[in-house]
């Protein structure tokens, strides 16, 4: 629940080790949160990451979680609103960027990742909206991409993924109307971060700091879509209209 100065007090985080997911959740504490778990495979986070937030004044619990293990998601939550009690703000920020060029060699890791990348976050996401729906508050943050919002050819297995998790989104954001418990969905671009060492930025590229601070503002405003950087908002929109012909020709 927020508190009288409008700032939440507990913060789930799945996927743990997500480099996003902490700068999020380290903004959150400094703004005032002082419960705080971290789900991540095997139960581990790095020391620093945790003495980083309990510096901060949090309060950190660790739990293992498995996105490729829906089965187990259900339990997470629960345990994570037995340690904290209510949920204020729920993070999946998992998901594995895997090229093109192995998913056309290996259709089967395509499979393993897609299911990780859309099918972890509609178990994920539905487990958590069914807690928070309960609870009447709480935001559940997904964290999608303009990589699914038209999907190139130069990553189309991730994007498709992305694209699926959008959708998903902007229906469970719908389906979660009035009940008191909504909704964030963040479009970030490419981010330069551990996730992309190593690749080319592409253009209008953000670092994790900004889509951080995007993510925190659009909490506090209430907002339902969150674009990072926001100029990529209009950019989009003429680019939904490009003739398919030219879209393929988009830089791989």
């Amino acid at each position: 629940m927020r508190n009288a100065l409008g700032s939440v007090d507990t913060v789930l985080l799945l996927g743990g080790r997500s480099e996003i997911g902490l700068a999020i959740v380290a903004r959150l504490v400094r703004d005032g949160a002082r419960r705080v778990m971290l789900a991540a495979r095997g139960g581990t986070v790095p020391d620093e990451e945790l003495e980083r937030l309990r510096r901060l004044g949090a309060e950190v619990h660790v739990v293992d979680f498995d996105a490729s293990r829906p089965e187990t998601h259900q339990d997470v939550i629960d345990t994570a609103a037995a340690k904290l009690g209510d949920l204020d703000v729920v993070i999946p920020a998992f998901g594995v960027l895997g090229g093109q060029a192995v998913y056309d060699r290996d259709p089967e890791a395509a499979a393993r990742d897609v299911a990780v990348n859309f099918g972890g976050h509609v178990s994920a996401g539905l487990a958590a909206a069914r807690r928070l729906r309960e609870q009447g508050h709480g935001t559940l943050v997904v964290l999608s991409s303009v990589a699914g919002v038209r999907v190139r050819r130069a990553n189309f297995v991730y994007g498709s993924a992305k694209a699926g998790l959008d959708g998903f989104a902007q229906g469970l954001g719908d389906a979660l109307h009035g009940s008191g418990a909504r909704v964030l969905i963040v479009r970030p671009g490419f981010v330069i971060g551990r996730m992309t060492e190593g690749m080319t930025p592409a253009p209008m590229a953000v670092g994790v700091d900004e889509v951080a601070d995007a993510v925190i503002e659009a909490l506090r405003s209430r907002a339902r879509v969150v674009w990072v950087p926001a100029r990529l908002r209009p950019a989009f929109a003429v680019m939904r209209l490009l003739p398919q012909a030219i879209w393929r020709r988009m830089p791989r």
